[in-house]
C-alpha cells in the first residue's frame, strides 16, 4: 500500500485541470527567454551591488538640502530599487510566457 493511497489522494487523478500531453501542441509553453531573464537577474543586482560598495558613498560632500551625501544617496536608492525591481518584473513577464490551464471537459460549462 503506498503512502499516496492512504492520505486518500489517487496518485492517477490529476486535479480540476488537465495534465498537459507531449503529443498535444496546444498544450506546450514556448522556452523562456534567458537573455530577458538575464537582463532581469541584473536589474535586481544593480541596487544591491551599489548599497553594498558603502566606499563609493561613504562621503559628506556633495549635500542636498542639508542632507550629506551618505544619506541621500540611501534615500535616493529606495526609489531606484523599486523601479529596478518593477521592471525586471516586467520583464519576467515577458521572457515567460503563460499558458492558461483548462478545465476537465467533464467539468467544462456549457
Amino acid at each position: 500500500m503506498s503512502t499516496a493511497s492512504t492520505h486518500g489522494v489517487d496518485p492517477e487523478d490529476p486535479g480540476p485541470y488537465e495534465v498537459p500531453h507531449a503529443d498535444d501542441p496546444h498544450d506546450s509553453t514556448p522556452p523562456a527567454d534567458r537573455k530577458l531573464l538575464g537582463i532581469a537577474g541584473v536589474l535586481l543586482a544593480v541596487p544591491v551591488i551599489a548599497l553594498l560598495w558603502v566606499g563609493s558613498y561613504a562621503r559628506v560632500e556633495p549635500r542636498l538640502g542639508g542632507f550629506p551625501f551618505f544619506l541621500w544617496y540611501q534615500m535616493l536608492w529606495v526609489f531606484l530599487s523599486t523601479l529596478c525591481t518593477y521592471a525586471a518584473y516586467r520583464l519576467v513577464l515577458r521572457a515567460r510566457p503563460h499558458r492558461p490551464m483548462r478545465r476537465h471537459a467533464a467539468e467544462t460549462p456549457r
